[in-house]
C-alpha cells in the first residue's frame, strides 16, 4: 500500500513539473554596463502613380548600432543607443544619392550630416516587457547634423533636412524600434500561445500598428516566434508626401517577421521583416505645386529587412 502510495505521489509529482515546464517567462533581462550591437540591412521601395506613371522611390540602409544598458530599475531600463556604421542609398526622380557616412564625400552634403550623427548618443527608456517609454535626445543630435546644409539653397534645405527627420528622427526611430522589438506578455506563455499590442504610428503617416505575436517553439536559450502586425493609416489626417506635397493617406497592410530570441537578454539573435502596404494618397489642390484639384495617388509600398543583435559584454 505505501508503494502504491509512493508511486502515485511521483506520477503526480512528474505530471505537474511536466505541465509547468510547458509555460515559459519571457522579458527582456540586462545587466548594468552590458553591451550589444545591432545590425540592420534593409530595402523600402515606394510606387506611387500620378497622371497614369508610375514613379518608383528606393531607400537601402545597412547600419550598425551599439547598445549599451545604462541603468537597470525597477520594471524598466534605459539603454543608450550610438550610430557607428550609416551607409544609405537613396534614388528618385532620375537623382541617386549613395552615403557612406565613414566615406568623405564633398558632392553629396547629406553625407557629412550622417557622419554627424555617428558616435552621437540618445536614449530609450523601455519596460521589461519591450514597451518603449521615451526616445531622448535624437532630435538634439539631428538638429546639430542639420549644421552640415548650411550653404544650400533654402528650399534644399528644407527637403534635406525632411529627408533626415523622416529617416532618421525621434518619431521614425521610435517606430522603428516599436515594430521591430516584441512586446512581451507579463505573464508566462506555452507553445501555441498568441498575444497582441497595439502601438500608433509615429513615421510620416499618421494611423496605428496592431502587432501580433505567436510562440512556435522555446528551449533552455532560445525562442522561436512569429509576428504580423496589421498597419492601417487614419484617411482623413493631413501629412506631407514627397516634393512637399499635402496629402491624405488611406493605405493599409502587413508586417511579417520570423524571430529567434536569446532568452537570456529578450533581443532577437535575427529577425526578419517583410513589409507591403498599398492604398492611396490624395494630393490636395494647390496652385504652387499646379494641382488643380484633388487628386487620387496610387501607391504601394514594400520593405524587406533583417537584423541581428550581438552581445559584446
Amino acid at each position: 500500500m505505501k508503494r502504491f502510495l509512493s508511486l502515485l505521489l511521483l506520477s503526480i509529482s512528474v505530471t505537474i513539473t511536466s505541465q509547468a515546464q510547458e509555460y515559459v517567462e519571457l522579458g527582456y533581462k540586462f545587466d548594468k554596463g552590458s553591451v550589444f550591437e545591432l545590425q540592420q540591412e534593409s530595402r523600402t521601395e515606394t510606387y506611387i502613380t500620378v497622371n497614369d506613371v508610375v514613379q518608383r522611390t528606393t531607400r537601402d540602409y545597412n547600419n550598425k548600432i551599439a547598445i549599451n544598458v545604462v541603468d537597470v530599475l525597477p520594471g524598466k531600463f534605459l539603454l543608450s543607443f550610438q550610430y557607428k556604421e550609416l551607409k544609405f542609398i537613396y534614388n528618385a526622380n532620375n537623382r541617386n544619392i549613395l552615403v557612406d557616412a565613414n566615406i568623405k564625400n564633398e558632392k553629396e552634403p547629406l553625407q557629412a550630416a550622417l557622419k554627424n550623427l555617428l558616435d552621437q548618443t540618445f536614449t530609450v527608456d523601455i519596460q521589461t516587457t519591450g514597451i518603449i517609454n521615451s526616445v531622448d535626445g535624437l532630435d538634439n543630435i539631428l538638429e546639430k547634423a542639420g549644421v552640415a546644409f548650411k550653404d544650400l539653397k533654402e528650399d534644399e534645405i528644407a527637403a534635406y533636412k525632411k529627408l533626415l527627420s523622416d529617416q532618421f528622427g525621434t518619431n521614425a526611430f521610435r517606430s522603428w524600434l516599436e515594430q521591430l522589438l516584441v512586446i512581451y506578455p507579463s505573464h508566462g506563455i506555452k507553445t501555441g500561445t498568441q498575444w497582441e499590442e497595439s502601438v500608433p504610428l509615429r513615421t510620416g503617416l499618421v494611423g496605428r500598428v496592431d502587432l501580433y505575436w505567436n510562440l512556435q517553439h522555446w528551449d533552455a536559450q532560445t525562442a522561436k516566434i512569429n509576428g504580423t502586425g496589421n498597419v492601417n493609416t487614419d484617411k482623413l489626417q493631413t501629412l506631407t508626401v514627397e516634393d512637399d506635397i499635402q496629402a491624405t493617406a488611406e493605405i493599409g497592410g502587413q508586417i511579417q517577421s520570423n524571430y529567434l530570441i536569446d532568452r537570456e537578454n529578450g533581443f532577437p539573435r535575427i529577425c526578419v521583416q517583410n513589409t507591403e502596404m498599398k492604398g492611396q494618397y490624395t494630393y490636395k489642390a494647390n496652385k504652387k505645386k499646379k494641382i488643380k484639384q484633388d487628386i487620387k495617388v496610387p501607391v504601394r509600398i514594400v520593405t524587406n529587412a533583417s537584423y541581428k543583435f550581438k552581445r559584446f559584454k
